[in-house]
């Protein structure tokens, strides 16, 4: 956060020479800072040198801020009002700006709290504080007032940077003047928020030389404690989910979440006398004929639907009667078939044609039963609550892939390219939202293969995306009609272009929008804090909706946290 700058009060300041050669740093229990003066004539310098320009340019940083004032307070009165119950909250729910008010919110979709994104957060606050002071440096220089020192600090818990002023040469500028550099870093920060969100719509087109864009997703990383981790790998390319095509990870969590809701949906359905589904739905396979006959030599275990080891076992399908058995040549019934459990290899199952409605896989002659006369559709059995999923992969960047050309990927896509070394299709059966988030994606896949490739992208986005999310908040934050932030000074300034307000009156006017500001941030603060709270305890218990019920904190526990409070 910024400071005030080297003003306030009715007491007198003790100013500093202009060039100072040993500055003394503040060291206290509950304040500390850090004084710099090297970059003091470097921004007189430029300030002077762009003076015409950047008066122009202050100038309409001065419109911003009011606007960004009013909107401020406009969110803490709504707040205040939501909080002594004196409107209806389903008119609308305004949590979520309130959070971003106060930076409690994080921009980056899928976001997954570890070391390297704290480090992500900490740079984002460092640029975004630099370029907040730089604009009031440079605007004060334009001026022709020099900075006395740049002093970085830490008050309590909260850190913060300020930009010292010579006080009495300030209050001889005229009040538009003095405005246009007290609303240099709120305009500052603004514009870098503009800029990075800028950067990010266009980021596909800034890297099309190096990287495709929304072909397919990338795997960046995948939890040790995932169930795809014995899958799926780093550089991995995921092709498609059910036959589906897959194209980024956006479209990967949508199709994941549509999946989930189905099997919820199906898990309604009637029951065996043992509480198990009979069939995984509407997914089915054309099984042939002659592996159904195999299939009933082998002797099932005692539990219901269960098979040896390696072995799945698969039921009748949704479009089992299409199959037609009128030509019985191979001498086993109708009735064997569909009551018996047949014991199958996964593997080689999900090579063969798909049948039943429960496929996202769009097929052009509109049946669901596709199955040729000495085929049956047989679909997989399953616990309730779980979903079958068929997940397809291709490795284009791995030595033994890279050994066989640098179209391998075209090539896997191709049915009769006959590569298997570049990938595969594995099935997933069971909680689909517990691995949605364990795994991070891409969308971008590098063109050719050279080191940090993959890794490259997704850190120039997240840090564009932090960075546009740090300075928002901090011109939110600073625009704020509360004491030792820039609103106080740009409240105080205009307050003086009424007219007809004498100086007492215009100090308790001040005096008294600053202490009802710093109480309304001070409610709207501890009301989201509390929120919060209550939600990470709500989160930590176990639920009846599955995706919920978690038990230590992760990327599943923040999205629950997020998801409850926006509610």
């Amino acid at each position: 956060m910024a400071g005030h700058r080297a003003r306030r009060t009715g007491r007198p300041q003790t100013l500093l020479p202009l060039r100072t050669r040993h500055l003394f740093h503040t060291l206290s229990c509950w304040y500390c800072d850090f004084k710099i003066s090297a970059f003091n004539d470097l921004l007189f310098s430029i300030g002077r040198k762009h003076a015409r320009f950047l008066r122009l340019w202050f100038a309409l940083g001065v419109g911003f801020s009011f606007m960004a004032l009013i909107g401020a307070t406009l969110i803490l009165l709504w707040e205040a009002a939501g909080a002594l119950r004196l409107y209806n909250g389903t008119i609308v729910n305004w949590n979520f700006p309130t959070g971003m008010l106060f930076g409690l919110f994080p921009m980056v979709p899928g976001l997954r709290i570890s070391i390297i994104d704290i480090g992500y957060m900490i740079i984002s606050t460092l640029v975004s504080i630099a370029i907040h002071e730089f604009g009031h440096a440079v605007a004060a220089a334009s001026e022709g007032i020099h900075i006395e020192y740049i002093a970085i600090f830490l008050a309590i818990l909260f850190p913060g940077a300020l930009v010292a002023f010579n006080y009495e040469l300030l209050q001889s500028l005229p009040q538009f003047t003095v405005l246009r550099i007290y609303c240099a870093g709120i305009w500052h920060n603004a514009v870098c928020c503009a800029v990075c969100g800028l950067a990010l719509f266009l980021l596909p087109l800034i890297l099309y030389p190096l990287y495709v864009h929304s072909e397919n997703p990338m795997v960046l990383s995948v939890a040790p404690t995932s169930t795809l981790s014995g899958y799926l790998s780093h550089g991995d390319i995921i092709l498609s989910l059910d036959g589906s095509p897959i194209h980024d990870p956006q479209e990967w969590t949508r199709k994941m979440v549509l999946m989930d809701g189905h099997t919820l949906k199906e898990s309604g359905n009637p029951k065996d006398s043992q509480g198990l589904s009979a069939v995984s739905g509407e997914k089915g396979y054309c099984i042939p004929s002659s592996w159904v006959e195999e299939s009933m030599k082998v002797q099932p275990v005692l539990e219901p639907f269960a098979c040896p080891d390696e072995l799945t076992a698969f039921k009748s399908g949704p479009c089992f009667k299409s199959s037609s058995l009128e030509n019985n040549s191979n001498n086993f019934s109708q009735q064997n078939i569909t009551s018996s459990t047949h014991c199958l290899h996964a593997k080689d199952v999900v090579k063969l044609q798909k049948c039943g409605s429960g496929w996202q896989t769009t097929r052009t002659n509109h049946s669901s039963c596709p199955c040729s006369q000495d085929e049956f559709c047989l679909a997989p059995v399953q616990m309730p609550g779980l979903t079958w999923v068929e997940i397809a992969y291709s490795r284009p960047y791995s030595s033994e892939c890279l050994q066989l050309g640098q179209n391998s990927l075209d090539d896997f896509e191709n049915p009769n390219s006959g590569l298997t070394k570049c990938g595969g299709t594995f099935v997933f059966v069971g909680d689909v939202l517990s691995v949605v988030h364990s795994i991070q994606l891409t969308s971008y896949r590098p063109r050719w293969a050279f080191s940090f490739g993959p890794l490259f992208p997704n850190m120039l986005e997240k840090i564009l995306a932090y960075i546009s999310h740090v300075s928002a908040t901090l011109a939110l934050l600073n625009s704020l009609p509360v004491f030792f932030l820039d609103g106080e000074s740009i409240l105080e300034t205009s307050l003086c272009h009424i007219p007809g307000l004498s100086p007492r009156r215009r100090s308790q006017v001040l005096r008294l929008c600053l202490l009802s500001g710093s109480f309304l941030s001070f409610l709207a603060f501890s009301r989201i804090l509390l929120s919060l709270i209550v939600n990470v305890r709500t989160c930590g218990l176990p639920t009846h909706h599955h995706s919920y019920k978690v038990t230590t904190w992760n990327d599943e526990h923040l999205h629950c946290v997020f998801a409850q409070f926006l509610k």
